[in-house]
């Protein structure tokens, strides 16, 4: 993959991932209201609002992997591992365009 093209993808992940975030912060505000008076209504809803949560801590989680991979990009040492330095697979890039280690690195 080339820079310029990862670049460019990882741009539009992090739009589509601002906009996700944008929608599960649209949710967290909605649901600020009083719960269902119906206790096997509420359940349901507190189970959609901890999952609401967990994606957008995801989101963010992967928002902050998009900027720093985008930073790394600009300051062209993107295609190499954060860890070892070692060029980073085009395989692994393409799969995750926010990759900033080796596969060998990225393996606990």
């Amino acid at each position: 993959m080339i820079t310029n093209e990862r670049r460019r993808a990882l741009v539009e992940l992090r739009i589509e991932t601002l906009e996700r975030i944008q929608r599960y912060e649209a949710h967290q505000h909605q649901r600020s209201g009083a719960l269902d008076k119906d206790l096997e209504e509420q359940a349901p809803q507190i189970q959609s609002d901890d999952i609401v949560d967990l994606l957008d801590n995801e989101a963010h989680a992967e928002l902050t992997q998009i900027e720093k991979a985008i930073s790394r990009i600009d300051a062209h040492v993107g295609e190499r591992c954060e860890v070892c330095g070692e060029v980073i697979d085009i395989h692994r890039l393409q799969a995750l365009p926010y990759a900033t280690r080796c596969n060998e690195c990225a393996t606990p």
